[in-house]
């Protein structure tokens, strides 16, 4: 990360860790959390891109009869589609390693005991559910992940409440792990529903929404515990969210306009009847707003010498090459390599406008 953030070697200060290990072990998996979720954007937007959105026919096995798909049948359609399916399990078992590491580093081994015993509970809670349902013909493993998911929750609510210290990083694991439960659960719908574009779209927002998430909790490992208080302007600080809001509105168009495009995910696959060339305009829109909203925040925060200006640098230039490849992916009639770099370059942008918002509060350093 830039040099804006606290050295890593303050990890262990901030975190008030048992042991150096356990800190540099926290910090090499948050950052795997970050980079596998940005990876695995890529790899469902190859997935769409590739038209491989039913490669496997169903789930939460490929086919009614195989859990693997059957080259001879599916083709490279079918591994493309397994093969995101297999990076939501790697995705799901580093955010796992995540929680239990901040519970350990923060609140030792009686956390981690719990948290595995709510793992346990809910583990049979599902298969009880499973059990349940198939008698009745009830698509049992969406109902039995839906408890699973439920379990998690409980054991995120019972963790943040009980933990004596920082809550900001406990919640923002959890946060994480129960964004790729639910986004597994998504996935499956999606393919069930023969890839509505609405749920398709909810998915990318989703996991976009988890990249922000991992990167927030980069910075508040980073950072020393304690009361905050504003470093910018107030003026700064409220330019700051309305240019939130814009890249907010500038995602939720892109995701309307792919959901009207030709990258459907299947050749089959119909779309939601909106006009893509009026949403592509649209969506240009507060594109722009936002690029000239983030250049303005970056001259006056250099101007100024304010604590988010490096960070809003990496944000300008990001937006600057997203809306370059925006505009060469629609003169180029959306080639599926750039329609994935920019769908990959929008969750990035996304989390380094939310490591600029973090920037906004210092930690108040204590008098003596």
């Amino acid at each position: 990360m830039p040099e804006t953030m606290i050295p890593a070697s303050s990890t262990t200060r901030a975190v008030a860790p048992r042991s150096r290990v356990w800190g540099r072990a926290l910090t090499i998996f948050a950052w795997l959390s970050f980079i596998s979720e940005t990876i695995i954007i890529g790899t469902g937007g190859a997935v769409r891109l590739t038209g491989s959105g039913l490669g496997c026919s169903d789930w939460p096995l490929c086919t009614p009869d195989s859990l693997v798909p059957i080259l001879e049948v599916q083709g490279i359609h079918g591994i493309i589609e397994f093969g995101n399916r297999l990076m939501t399990g790697v995705v799901g078992i580093i955010a796992l390693v995540v929680v239990l590491l901040v519970l350990h580093t923060i609140s030792g081994k009686r956390a981690l005991v719990t948290a595995l015993w709510y793992a346990a509970g809910g583990i049979a809670a599902a298969g009880v559910a499973y059990a349940i349902a198939s008698p009745f013909h009830i698509p049992a493993f969406p109902v039995a992940s839906g408890v699973l998911l439920l379990a998690v929750i409980a054991a995120a609510v019972h963790s943040v409440r009980t933990t004596p210290a920082r809550r900001d990083l406990v919640l923002l694991a959890w946060l994480t792990l129960i964004g790729v439960v639910a986004q597994a659960l998504v996935g499956g719908i999606t393919v069930l529903t023969g890839l509505n574009p609405f749920i398709v779209g909810f998915h990318y927002t989703s996991s976009l929404l988890l990249v922000c998430i991992t990167a927030a909790f980069l910075v508040r490992l980073k950072t020393a515990p304690g009361p905050r208080e504003r470093a910018v302007p107030a003026w700064f600080a409220a330019v700051t969210h309305v240019t939130g809001l814009a890249l907010a509105v500038t995602i939720v168009f892109g995701v309307l306009t792919t959901g009207s495009g030709p990258h459907s995910g299947d050749a089959e696959v119909l779309r939601h009847g909106f006009d893509a060339t009026v949403l592509a305009h649209v969506h240009s829109w507060p594109g722009y707003v936002l690029a000239a909203l983030v250049l303005f925040l970056t001259v006056s925060a250099w101007v100024q010498r304010l604590e988010p200006r490096r960070w809003l640098l990496v944000l300008v230039i990001a937006i600057l090459i997203q809306v370059g490849v925006g505009v060469w992916q629609a003169r180029e009639g959306l080639p599926p390599l750039l329609v994935g770099i920019h769908m990959v370059l929008a969750s990035l942008s996304a989390a380094a406008y939310t490591v600029v918002v973090l920037h906004l509060k210092r930690t108040v350093i204590a008098e003596d």
